[in-house]
């Protein structure tokens, strides 16, 4: 079994941020499949199945993500190679697509959360979303939606690339992944 996670922050104000591109991800993986809607306070998620697939979107703000990840790998005993974690990087070019198991949390909130709750040796898709002109902006930035031309650009190439990526994980190494998958700037 697979736990594929978006990172993101619920709310409508949050829907289409930089923060959520894992959110964004995740609902275009799951738009077309046959899920089922999993209804349990103690996952604090938007959590749906799919085949061997749970597809998860926590509740908890993305400073808490963590808690949600593991009270879902607990119950369902998904091992932790098995966990993907799709989310945003600042520190990547935006359009940019790239892969790893472990690392620092480059000051992100959501993988500070993880690495708490599961250890940091889950795998990782990597979006980039750029960088603010002021570095003492990032809050406001990660928080910013994305530009039309942005927006237009993953819909119709990252995002589904992303999905293909998250795919193509469950059968090949990262290593494979690596050398396939990698993105560089899109736009």
């Amino acid at each position: 079994m697979y736990l594929i996670v978006g990172l993101g922050n619920i709310g409508e104000k949050y829907q289409n941020t930089r923060h959520n591109i894992g959110f964004l991800v995740v609902d275009f993986m799951t738009k077309n499949l046959n899920t089922t809607s999993i209804n349990n306070s103690n996952f604090q998620s938007t959590l749906l199945k799919a085949g061997y697939n749970l597809f998860s979107k926590p509740t908890t703000y993305m400073n808490n993500s963590g808690i949600a990840v593991k009270n879902i790998m607990d119950y369902y005993k998904v091992d932790l190679e098995n966990i993907i974690i799709i989310h945003d990087d600042i520190d990547l070019p935006f359009g940019t697509v790239k892969f790893k198991i472990g690392g620092g949390h480059g000051g992100h909130n959501g993988l500070k959360s993880l690495d708490s709750y599961i250890t940091k040796e889950y795998i990782r898709v990597r979006v980039g979303i750029g960088k603010p002109k002021d570095k003492e902006d990032v809050a406001n930035y990660v928080l910013s939606d994305f530009s039309k031309a942005e927006f237009e650009e993953l819909n119709n190439k990252i995002i589904p690339h992303v999905a293909s990526c998250v795919e193509a994980l469950k059968e090949l190494s990262i290593d494979e992944v690596k050398a396939k998958f990698t993105l560089k700037q899109s736009i």
